[in-house]
């Protein structure tokens, strides 16, 4: 017996009283409803991972799986990524001017827009594209397989679909998110920097001595970091919902719609937490430049 059903078997009431105490019912079982439902997805996604990340270290996919989802995760993504963080980068400069011309301090303009997406914007920027793009199409592809039965069939030949269907594509994300993250952090200098200087008029020595003096080698490797992270996530939970898709056509794009949300969910989640623990990490290390800050 579902739920609603359990909700239907109780005693319509009659009184204040009664409707009190119905609502509170009905609203404690929908809690524990969504509480049940959010600890069994936790819990078959962290199955899937482990599943996962016992065949990546048992045995790596041939090239002929690998390539071709190499292919279509960085080189497919690559304009998207590029076009979109040239433009973050002009939107930057446009919101932030205002603000920092008003304090007489718009030669530090270069400083926050790079720092701002190299540590932040570039990582959740190239997880967005890649969640949008690639998250939701594995999730498609595979409910696709699912629904048609080939995944049975792989595994009925002697195929582990883990290993054939899923590890490719994890390697995908993990190996090319870094670079798509590079590509969307330099797009967005490019474009802060182009509007900075052309149209704001900027003194271009003053913008790139700022820009330098406020971005280090640690905020770059902090954006790549999470960019691994972001990857990961997305590879795990695109496939999770297409092995996990319901039956039908509405399954499927349920299953690619859950893969891009869910995705974006964690992708903002980890960035908060991966923030404050490289921060602190940072502190440890050089607390004096901390101090300074």
């Amino acid at each position: 017996m579902s739920h609603a059903d359990d909700i239907q078997a109780l005693p319509r009431p009659n009184g204040w009283s009664d409707r009190i105490s119905y609502a509170m019912v009905s609203w404690l079982t929908d809690v524990g409803a969504v509480s049940i439902d959010a600890v069994t997805a936790v819990g078959s996604i962290a199955i899937f991972a482990l599943r996962t990340g016992s065949w990546l270290l048992t045995r790596l996919p041939r090239k002929e799986t690998l390539l071709p989802n190499f292919y279509q995760v960085g080189v497919r993504s690559l304009p998207v990524v590029a076009l979109t963080g040239t433009f973050i980068g002009m939107v930057l400069a446009v919101q932030s001017y205002s603000q920092f011309a008003g304090l007489g301090l718009q030669t530090r303009l270069g400083g926050v827009i790079n720092i701002t997406l190299v540590t932040e914007l570039g990582p959740v920027l190239a997880g967005t594209m890649l969640a949008g793009r690639v998250g939701s199409a594995m999730a498609a592809e595979l409910g696709t397989m699912r629904v048609t039965e080939q995944i049975d069939a792989l595994s009925s030949m002697g195929a582990n679909p883990y290993h054939y269907l899923v590890v490719p594509r994890l390697l995908a994300c993990l190996c090319l998110i870094p670079a798509l993250t590079v590509v969307a952090n330099f797009m967005g200098v490019v474009g802060g920097a182009y509007y900075s200087i052309v149209h704001l008029g900027i003194d271009t020595f003053h913008y790139w001595h700022n820009s330098q003096s406020f971005v280090g080698n640690y905020d770059l490797f902090t954006g790549l970091f999470k960019s691994l992270f972001f990857g990961g996530a997305i590879a795990l939970l695109g496939c999770h919902r297409g092995f996990h898709c319901d039956p039908g056509a509405e399954g499927v794009g349920r299953a690619a719609t859950q893969a891009f949300v869910y995705s974006f969910v964690v992708i903002i989640v980890m960035d908060l937490f991966l923030g404050i623990a490289l921060i602190n990490i940072y502190d440890m290390i050089w607390p004096e430049e901390s101090a300074l800050i």
